[in-house]
């Protein structure tokens, strides 16, 4: 991704802000900032949608790279955006949080959290004319189960039964039975590619590769063109089983260089919807009558996750004086702009069991940080994290803070390539981030912290064990204490400083509407996805 001399330029003085509050004896209290989600812009009374004209939506970072094509069963996490107006979905969260049918009808689980039983709205086709049925579900999570991708629940969910594991007693229902229980079952199943269902006729009759550039599914729109990581043109689904939707004519997915491009753009009207990250310039959205800004619920706290099977944090002393060296609420208040809270666990505001004070939280307290520091005769740290502007201040601002413990630093910020290959070998400390709506899914609480995990820097079997008790745990009330002591054992541990609960922001044009574009909707990991079969523009 490209980055603007101008935009390197703000985030630094944003840095320097922080560090001045630093010096100045910056807070270790609550954040202002509660994480909620706000809106600015969208009127508030009923608004009738309108149907017609071309939606594009600009995407940046991860959400920029398709190139592994939008087969669901082999195309990663990354397309889940454009893939959820292909496909449509069986559930997704609503906007107050609760799992809702889509594609689906219903849901039940059974048998002590063992067996999940999935029921279809009849008469459903996908656009190649083929049914959409018990059979087409059941081939897809067959394939997605086989088929290694990041998307797949595999690595969640428990080992089906060997035999009867998947069946399919009627054309509308298909029966889920795991040898073990796991309580997020349908979390993960919203999270990851099981949701989403490709023609098994298509799959078969065009081929793999022919398939992953020119999908077919039954969602609300159907592929046009896709020139692979530059632009993807979607047309209405109008055979789409909800009648009267899609209400657009055309969606657009237009790759732009940085959140600045994607500004500009929809001032000028070239795009109008996108995600943004950046707080200078969420701050100018929220300010221009022109754009609706919805800052969604933080559910993605980002971290100093730190290797603890290597000098110097095999050795929990050096653990602390990191924790204590590092002031999240000066980060929270200066490069967030407030926006987003101060975390002191892997859960934010928008995720389930959300707690904001962690207990006996080892927060930031530089006298106590040089001490441990000089009794430790000094550290010299190696600190890797993303290179985009944002993470780059926040590698900045860190390195400025411990060094003011005595700790010397040195910050290596890269892209994505060089994040996945800085976890080989003796790393020491990464700036992350971690979270999931459900944080019992692979890609919340275990992804950073599990020690069977390919990016976890903990091999604790005492955390493994309090994990696995909680996916196994199907009072919420009960689950919800599980993670409380998890959330404790962590900091009690000093495994890895939280430092912000952040969230991508949605910026649209004012005359786009629905939801995940002007209102509302739950993150389930780390991207907004609209309801596209309800997206609209206003003329």
């Amino acid at each position: 991704m490209k980055l603007r001399t101008g935009y390197l330029t703000a985030a630094i003085a944003l840095m320097a802000a922080v560090l001045a509050a630093c010096s100045s004896g910056g807070s270790s209290g609550t954040s202002a900032g509660g994480g909620g989600a706000s809106s600015t812009g969208e009127a508030t009374a009923n608004l009738t949608p309108q149907h017609g004209g071309t939606l594009n939506y600009l995407v940046t970072g991860i959400l920029s790279q398709w190139d592994l094509g939008l087969d669901p069963a082999t195309s990663g996490a990354a397309p889940s955006i454009f893939e959820q107006a292909v496909y449509g979905y069986l559930f997704r969260l609503s906007a107050t949080g609760d799992i809702e049918p889509v594609m689906a009808s219903g849901y039940k689980v059974s048998a002590g959290g063992k067996t999940l039983t999935i029921t279809l709205h009849p008469g459903i086709k996908f656009t190649d004319g083929t049914p959409f049925n018990a059979a087409a579900v059941a081939w897809n999570i067959k394939r997605d189960l086989a088929t290694p991708s990041s998307g797949s629940p595999l690595g969640s969910w428990p080992a089906l039964e060997k035999t009867n594991g998947i069946t399919t007693p009627d054309e509308h229902t298909v029966v889920l039975r795991f040898t073990d229980t796991y309580a997020p079952l349908l979390a993960t199943l919203i999270g990851s590619n099981v949701n989403l269902i490709a023609s098994p006729t298509a799959v078969q009759k065009m081929g793999e590769d022919a398939f992953k550039k020119a999908p077919v599914g039954a969602g609300p729109f159907i592929v046009e063109s896709n020139l692979v990581s530059h632009q993807l043109t979607l047309k209405r689904n109008p055979d789409y089983f909800l009648k009267g939707q899609p209400y657009l004519d055309k969606l657009e997915f237009t790759v732009a260089s940085d959140d600045q491009t994607e500004m500009e753009a929809i001032q000028s009207d070239t795009g109008q919807a996108a995600q943004i990250t950046t707080p200078t310039i969420i701050e100018q959205a929220k300010n221009n009558s022109a754009f609706t800004t919805v800052i969604t619920k933080a559910s993605t706290p980002s971290l100093v996750q730190l290797n603890t099977a290597t000098a110097p944090f095999n050795n929990k002393l050096a653990r602390q004086a990191i924790y204590y060296a590092t002031d999240s609420q000066a980060i929270a208040d200066k490069l967030y702009k407030g926006m987003f809270p101060r975390s002191e666990s892997f859960l934010g505001p928008g995720d389930l069991y959300y707690e904001k004070d962690v207990p006996g939280y080892l927060g930031y307290d530089l006298a106590k940080a040089k001490q441990i520091v000089q009794g430790l005769g000094g550290l010299n740290i190696s600190l890797f994290g993303p290179s985009d502007p944002q993470n780059t201040a926040v590698l900045q601002a860190l390195q400025q803070m411990w060094q003011q413990a005595g700790i010397k630093v040195t910050i290596h910020p890269f892209t994505l390539a060089g994040l996945i290959k800085s976890f080989k070998g003796n790393w020491q400390a990464g700036l992350q981030s971690n979270g999931a709506w459900d944080p019992g899914i692979s890609d919340g609480l275990p992804f950073r912290f599990l020690s069977t995990a390919r990016y976890s820097g903990v091999h604790d079997k005492a955390l493994d064990a309090m994990m696995a008790t909680a996916n196994k745990t199907l009072d919420e009330e009960q689950r919800a204490t599980e993670y409380h002591n998890i959330a404790k054992y962590i900091s009690d541990q000093a495994y890895a400083p939280f430092i912000v609960a952040s969230a991508p922001v949605s910026v649209v044009a004012s005359k786009v509407h629905g939801p995940g574009l002007s209102t509302y909707v739950p993150v389930i990991s780390t991207v907004i996805v609209p309801y596209w079969d309800q997206a609209w523009i206003g003329k």
